[in-house]
């Protein structure tokens, strides 16, 4: 995530998939990981809120994002949306780095049923070496094994050459070769997807459920 990113298009799709998502498991706590990276001279960040539909609420809100450019306003989106979950930005004041990354997924808690949001700038690692643009599955089985079992993650994947259900395919393989039982589905728009990992079979069946009705009312596909 980069602080030239807040605001744009994908962060519409992102803040209103993740208020419904989180919502509708009836989850207390939306647990964003920002994966912080430094800003660069591209235009990426750059296209309007609005070229993703979503609800009027989310779309002032991406606005107001993009203007304060100031991350612990994401905190203000369930008061916003009128949703009853809190919040919670993880390492807020880091940049993630290859020094520090090890540590930065850290400090998890088991104690609730919570939705942990990554948001790399280019999701998974590949199959080739990866850097702090990516996170790695060692990373996920990381967290796996420090938040409840009923817990779900969420990874942020940029679209990378092939088409989403391929590169889902590729991924969930690879969930699949860690040392515990995780299953997973996704959701994706546009140049983004959204993975989507727990240990529990029953709340991935209920995720695959939210997607479907989410496509219902967006230009979104589900893969389950």
């Amino acid at each position: 995530m980069k602080l030239q990113y807040l605001g744009d298009s994908k962060d519409s799709f992102k803040w209103d998939y993740h208020d419904y998502l989180t919502s509708a498991l009836g989850f207390n706590t939306l647990n964003i990981l920002l994966m912080m990276t430094s800003d660069e001279n591209s235009n990426e960040g750059k296209t309007k809120s609005d070229w993703f539909p979503s609800r009027p609420q989310i779309i002032d809100f991406c606005k107001d994002l993009r203007s304060k450019r100031g991350i612990d306003y994401i905190r203000s989106m369930p008061s916003l949306t009128g949703a009853s979950y809190k919040v919670r930005l993880h390492n807020l004041d880091r940049i993630i780095t290859r020094a520090n990354r090890e540590s930065y997924f850290l400090g998890l808690n088991s104690n609730e049923n919570q939705v942990v949001f990554l948001d790399p700038d280019n999701g998974f690692e590949p199959e080739t070496r990866y850097n702090e643009k990516h996170v790695s599955y060692s990373e996920i089985l990381s967290i796996l094994r420090q938040i409840s079992s009923e817990s779900l993650i969420s990874v942020f994947q940029h679209f990378r050459r092939i088409k989403f259900d391929q590169d889902f395919k590729r991924i969930r393989q690879r969930l699949n070769e860690l040392n515990t039982t995780v299953h997973a589905v996704a959701i994706y728009w546009h140049q983004l997807m959204f993975v989507l990992i727990s240990r529990s079979e029953k709340i991935i069946q209920k995720v695959n459920s939210i997607n479907m009705a989410y496509a219902s009312n967006y230009p979104v596909n589900w893969i389950e």
